[in-house]
């Protein structure tokens, strides 16, 4: 498997999602933010990066009047 080199901060936004999964919790971008302890506006770059990497993909709500933004999640490795 080939490593891929994330940026300090692209690493900090990908743990927090993942913690967030693990515990249960939806990982919305102001969840990310908060977790990773940066700025709700600095962590969107980082969320794409690690979308373009394949580390991360999008969902955006499945409920019609109940969108928080987009949910960003974890790829599960093979």
């Amino acid at each position: 498997m080939q490593q891929v080199r994330l940026s300090e901060v692209e690493e900090r936004v990908y743990r927090a999602v993942a913690t967030l999964e693990a515990q249960g919790q939806v990982p919305y971008p102001d969840m990310i933010a908060q977790e990773s302890g940066l700025p709700p506006d600095e962590i969107h770059g980082p969320l794409h990066m690690l979308t373009e990497k394949n580390l991360l993909h999008r969902e955006d709500s499945p409920m019609a009047g109940l969108d928080f933004g987009p949910r960003w999640c974890a790829r599960q490795m093979a």
